[in-house]
C-alpha cells in the first residue's frame, strides 16, 4: 500500500507550520494566507529516508592563511560600492524592492556593463516573469540591445540548473525567484516551500561553479521580502531598492552583507535612459531647498560609510478634532511621538492641540536616531512661525529626560556640511577628540531641549 503524503499548512508570509488550516497566522498575524502544502515523497524536504552513515569533519584553528577575495566590478559605482567594493565569486545577493522601482532595469545595465568589459565574463540573464521580447524591449530603450548578453525564460529550476552545469557563467541574474517551480515539491510558484526548495538548487550550485548570483526577490506590502525568512539567511548579501514613485531618485540599501558593510547606501537617478549614478547625494537632496522658511531645518545624517544632507519639513497647525494628527513621510513615527512627548514635558510646549505633519524632503528614509534634533528644531520652527538660518545643519539624538546625546561620527557629517557651503551646525557636547577637528564651521553645542527654544526668541 502506498504510503499517503503528509499535509502541512504553511503561512505564505513567514513561514509558519500548522497542524490544520486556520484564518489567521499567529506568528504575524496576517489573515487568509495559510496554505495546504503536501510533505514527503522524494521531493526536496523528505530527510527521513535512510541514507548511508555521514563522514568526520575535520576541524582547523582560527589562524592560518586566509585566501583573497577577487572582486569584479560590474561597471556601476554604486552598485560597487554597496555590494562591498565588487562582486565576489560564488557569492549570492537577493535583490528585493517595491514593483516597478526599477530592479531589473538596474540589473540588466549591469550584466550589460560586466558583458562589454574587456574580461569578457558570460553574464546570463534569467526571466521568468517577462518574455524574451519584453526584456529585449528594454534594453533597447535603455540602449543595450547591442551588449553580449545571454537572455532567456523560463521557470524550471532542473532546466536552469543543467544550463549552468554546462555553461562558464561569472553572473546569473534570476528575475525573479518567486516565480521559479521545482516539479519535485508540490506546491505552487511563490509559495514558501518552493521559494525554499529553488534558493537551495540554485544557491547550492552558484558555491560549486562559483559565480556570482543575483535573485530578484518579490516584497510584501508591509515591504519586507516576499517568502521565508530563512532565504534572508541563506544568500550572502541582501539589498533593498527603495523609493518613492513620484521622486526622481532611488536608494539602494545594504541590509546584509557578508563581504562588505551594512547600511551602505548608493544613490541613482531614474531618467529616460535608465538609472543614472548620483556621486553627490546630499547636492541632489536639498537641490529644491528654499531657505528663510518656518519649518524647516537641514539634516546631517551618516547612511554607512556616507554622510547625507537632507531637508526635514515640519508643518504645525491647530486641529479641529479631539485627536490632533501626525502625519510621517520617510520618519518612523513613533521616534516622532517621543520627540514631541520630551517637548511637551521638558520644555512646557502645548503640541496636544496641534495637528503635526513631518516629511522627509526627496523621499528618502531616515532610520537613525540622529535625526531626533533636527526633527525638534523644525517642529519648533513651524510652530513659532520662526525659519532656522538657511546655512546650518543640525544633528543629535534626543533622551527620555531632556537630554541631547552625542552621535556617531560627527566630524564626518560636520565635513560635509562645509563641504557644500554650510557655514553653522547645531550639535551635542563632543569628546575632546572629536574638537580637535578643523573645520571652517561655526558650532553651537546644546546639552538640552530647554535651550532649544533660545534660538526663536
Amino acid at each position: 500500500m502506498a504510503k499517503k503524503d503528509n499535509k502541512q499548512y504553511v503561512c505564505q508570509n513567514c513561514g509558519s507550520v500548522y497542524p490544520k488550516w486556520q484564518g489567521k497566522c499567529d506568528a504575524c498575524g496576517e489573515w487568509n494566507c495559510i496554505e495546504e502544502e503536501i510533505i514527503g515523497g522524494e521531493g526536496f524536504s523528505n530527510f527521513n529516508s535512510k541514507r548511508s552513515k555521514g563522514r568526520v569533519i575535520e576541524f582547523v584553528p582560527l589562524s592560518g592563511a586566509q585566501e583573497h577575495l577577487s572582486r569584479l566590478s560590474t561597471g556601476i559605482k554604486e552598485l560597487d560600492r554597496v555590494s562591498g567594493g565588487g562582486l565576489v565569486a560564488g557569492s549570492v545577493i537577493l535583490v528585493g524592492g517595491d514593483p516597478g522601482i526599477g530592479k531589473s532595469t538596474l540589473l540588466l545595465q549591469a550584466c550589460a556593463k560586466i558583458a562589454d568589459s574587456p574580461n569578457g565574463k558570460e553574464v546570463y540573464y534569467i526571466s521568468g516573469e517577462e518574455a524574451i521580447d519584453q526584456v529585449r524591449l528594454r534594453a533597447k530603450r535603455l540602449g543595450l540591445e547591442q551588449s553580449p548578453v545571454k537572455l532567456a525564460s523560463s521557470t524550471e529550476i532542473k532546466d536552469i540548473v543543467t544550463t549552468l552545469e554546462k555553461s562558464n557563467a561569472a553572473v546569473v541574474v534570476i528575475d525573479s525567484i518567486q516565480t521559479m517551480y521545482l516539479d519535485e515539491v508540490e506546491s505552487t510558484p511563490g509559495s514558501v516551500t518552493q521559494v525554499r526548495a529553488c534558493s537551495y538548487e540554485l544557491i547550492k550550485l552558484a558555491k560549486r561553479k562559483g559565480f556570482t548570483l543575483f535573485l530578484v526577490g518579490h516584497v510584501t506590502k508591509q515591504g519586507a521580502i516576499a517568502g521565508p525568512r530563512v532565504l534572508e539567511h541563506m544568500v550572502d548579501t541582501v539589498l533593498y531598492f527603495e523609493g518613492e514613485r513620484g521622486h526622481h531618485f532611488r536608494i539602494l540599501r545594504a541590509v546584509k552583507n557578508r563581504y562588505g558593510a551594512t547600511d551602505e547606501i548608493g544613490v541613482f537617478e531614474m531618467q529616460d535612459q535608465g538609472l543614472v549614478e548620483v556621486e553627490n547625494p546630499s547636492a541632489l537632496f536639498l537641490a529644491e531647498r528654499q531657505g528663510n522658511i518656518s519649518g524647516s531645518c537641514v539634516f546631517a545624517g551618516v547612511e554607512g560609510s556616507r554622510p547625507v544632507l537632507v531637508e526635514i519639513q515640519a508643518l504645525v497647525s491647530p486641529t479641529s478634532y479631539a485627536s490632533p494628527k501626525r502625519a510621517v513621510v520617510g520618519w518612523d513615527s513613533n521616534r516622532l511621538s517621543m520627540v514631541l512627548a520630551v517637548l511637551e514635558a521638558r520644555c512646557g510646549m502645548n503640541l496636544s492641540s496641534q495637528d503635526i505633519y513631518l516629511n522627509i524632503a526627496g523621499g528618502l528614509r531616515i532610520s537613525e536616531p540622529a535625526a531626533d534634533l533636527a526633527v525638534a528644531m523644525a517642529v519648533i520652527s513651524s510652530l513659532t512661525n520662526k525659519p532656522l538660518p538657511a546655512d546650518m545643519v543640525i544633528f543629535g539624538e534626543i533622551g527620555l529626560s531632556g537630554e541631547i546625546r552625542a552621535v556617531s561620527q560627527p566630524s564626518l557629517r560636520l565635513k560635509e556640511a562645509n563641504k557644500l557651503g554650510f557655514a553653522s551646525a547645531i550639535t551635542p557636547p563632543t569628546h575632546a577628540k572629536e574638537k580637535k577637528s578643523r573645520v571652517d564651521i561655526n558650532i553651537y553645542e546644546i546639552g538640552n531641549v530647554q535651550r532649544l527654544i533660545n534660538w526663536f526668541n
